[in-house]
């Protein structure tokens, strides 16, 4: 008595045609959502194997292998880049500095004459902003 496992006769390969479009496919997509294409063709096509999804369609196995983790646990993987770059909002930089504009702005605000819309204005310039700004210290 012998089990029979899937290996590459048994898997329906894509024709060199199919497999050139799901290259292109996946070299439009990025991140996570080119890790879930990748698995879920290697999946399909190479019985979830990181290692042949490399053989057939050139994509690499470490990068398959988390997409086939991602998708078995459910979490998505950020990388070190996406997650610490780019640079902080100013209001995020200088909390007080930002509350002290907004209650100056708050203070220097006025309904609309006609009382149509909720919305407020102000007549308070820049200029005028950071003058009171540095006059508070």
């Amino acid at each position: 008595m012998s089990m029979h496992h899937a290996t590459l006769d048994s898997l329906p390969l894509p024709s060199p045609s199919q497999i050139a479009d799901l290259r292109l496919a996946a070299s439009n997509m990025t991140g996570p959502t080119r890790r879930a294409f990748e698995a879920e063709m290697t999946l399909k096509y190479c019985g979830g194997k990181p290692l042949m999804a490399e053989a057939v369609f050139g994509w690499g196995r470490q990068t398959v292998a988390l997409g086939l983790a991602e998708r078995r646990t459910g979490l998505m993987c950020r990388g070190a880049q996406s997650a610490f770059s780019g640079r902080k909002r100013w209001e995020e930089r200088h909390p007080q500095v930002a509350e002290a504009l907004r209650q100056l702005a708050d203070a220097h605000a006025q309904q609309d004459p006609t009382f149509r819309t909720s919305l407020t204005s102000t007549r308070l310039t820049a200029q005028a902003a950071l003058q009171a700004l540095r006059e508070q210290g």
